[in-house]
């Protein structure tokens, strides 16, 4: 049974520049991989995402080819820095956009994203990996994706210090654990969806 994960980087920092959360992003994909699953990513903020809620903004916006790609994928990977405690911006711009998935809904109640799992990476350096996760959790729960079984993948620094994720040489064991985790529950339950879709509501 073929499957395939789609990740979203959702750093403020343009390629070709290093990124934490790319690293991030890098490690909970090849763990996916690792369980026979094709992947693939893009950095958000190397598109011309418009602003709005629908699912084509017009005048050059790039979230329709992302989006594509998203809806390809029996997984999606969303990763994001944390700044001020919230997620990145292209971050809450990403779920804006996901929030036209609610006008597809079908005449039998379901989702266009019925069936897709989601999870949530995280990085900063300062607090805020719970609530970064419960922002992205629920806003992709709302908008149709399954979430799996576990904690985010997340990795925070010392408040206000100078050390990123990207800078460490060798990455703490329970990260590492965290994201096996997370990966194995989520390729386990794409697959349980894949062979087994959601009913129509009664």
């Amino acid at each position: 049974m073929s499957q395939r994960a789609f990740g979203l980087n959702c750093t403020l920092t343009p390629s070709p520049a290093a990124s934490s959360t790319q690293k991030m992003l890098d490690l909970l994909l090849e763990a996916i991989a690792g369980h026979g699953v094709a992947t693939s990513s893009a950095r958000v903020v190397d598109h011309d995402v418009k602003p709005g809620v629908t699912a084509d903004e017009g005048n050059g916006d790039e979230w329709p080819a992302l989006r594509k790609q998203v809806m390809a994928a029996d997984i999606l990977v969303m990763a994001t820095p944390i700044w001020m405690g919230q997620p990145s911006s292209i971050a809450k711009r990403v779920t804006e956009r996901m929030d036209a998935f609610l006008s597809e809904i079908d005449e039998q109640g379901r989702y266009p994203t019925f069936g897709r799992v989601a999870i949530v990476g995280v990085v900063g350096n300062e607090d805020g990996a719970h609530h970064v996760t419960a922002e992205l959790y629920q806003a992709l729960a709302d908008v149709g994706f399954t979430i799996p079984a576990g904690s985010s993948a997340y990795w925070v620094g010392e408040a206000m210090g100078d050390v990123d994720f990207k800078d460490l040489d060798r990455v703490p064991k329970k990260t590492t654990e965290t994201i096996n985790t997370l990966a194995s529950n989520a390729v386990h339950l794409a697959r349980l969806l894949k062979k087994d879709p959601y009913p129509a509501p009664k």
